[in-house]
């Protein structure tokens, strides 16, 4: 009983925004192989994920407040965001104390989250739009655990950033090809156009990313044609974010 008991509280604590996670994480590793693992990270990478849970949180008990006729739906999203919140909070602190210009980081990622806020307020989350949104501040993230582990801004964080922001962004327009826009000539074009330019755009920041982003032209142009289960289209595109992850560090290892 407390086994399926504790599987339902976590079902209703970690967001069931699958994808999110490889969108979360692979930057940030890519980051902290650039400027060098600290101990630092070992404290900024929950505290990232955190974060997000955290606003998660806050964007379901919004949104749900406003639709839901249930008054009990919104609050179950309360103790979530108090308790993400307050161990966010315990990582964050001593980061942001040890290192202020992390306040300034998260500054910058405070428009993208408020557009957040008001996509999920007005119960359009899977927009476009808001997607890319997401996707700025945790590519940014890659910056941040580059600077955090010694890195500089002509170190090769920049390129690697615009990478994953070129990935990521085409990830929002893939997926929806594969399950919500599935059927549309229109959007899987729009797909197909944006990643072509990215294999341009990705061999102008560093050639050997030319192999990933191929690759990846060829999935946005020949997946949404065949039937493919969710799990797999999401397998897919977590081995997609790994094989981005082996060419940024590698293309840095052979250029530097």
């Amino acid at each position: 009983m407390s086994t399926s008991r504790g599987r339902r509280v976590l079902r209703r604590w970690i967001p069931n925004q699958h994808g999110a996670w490889a969108m979360l994480v692979v930057p940030f590793l890519a980051g902290a192989l650039l400027g060098g693992f600290v101990g630092w990270h070992a404290a900024l990478l929950p505290a990232w994920l955190l974060a997000y849970c955290a606003a998660f949180h806050a964007q379901q008990f919004l949104r749900l407040r406003r639709l839901s006729r249930n008054p009990r739906a919104p609050r179950r999203h309360l103790a979530p965001l108090a308790g993400f919140g307050a161990a966010f909070a315990v990582c964050a602190v001593p980061l942001a104390v040890a290192h202020p210009w992390l306040l300034l980081a998260a500054l910058c990622a405070a428009p993208f989250f408020a557009v957040n806020i008001v996509y999920a307020y007005r119960n359009e989350e899977r927009a476009t739009v808001n997607g890319i949104a997401a996707v700025v501040p945790a590519c940014g993230m890659l910056l941040v655990a580059d600077r955090l582990g010694g890195g500089t801004i002509d170190s090769g964080a920049w390129p690697a950033a615009a990478a994953c922001l070129l990935y990521f962004t085409g990830t929002v327009l893939y997926v929806k090809t594969m399950i919500r826009e599935r059927g549309s000539e229109a959007f899987r074009m729009a797909s197909a156009v944006y990643h072509g330019l990215a294999v341009v755009a990705a061999v102008s920041l560093d050639p050997w990313l030319a192999v990933p982003f191929v690759l990846f032209f060829l999935r946005a142009v020949a997946m949404p044609t065949r039937k493919v289960r969710i799990a797999v289209v999401g397998a897919v595109e977590v081995l997609c974010s790994l094989l981005l992850l082996v060419f940024i560090v590698y293309g840095r290892l052979l250029s530097g």
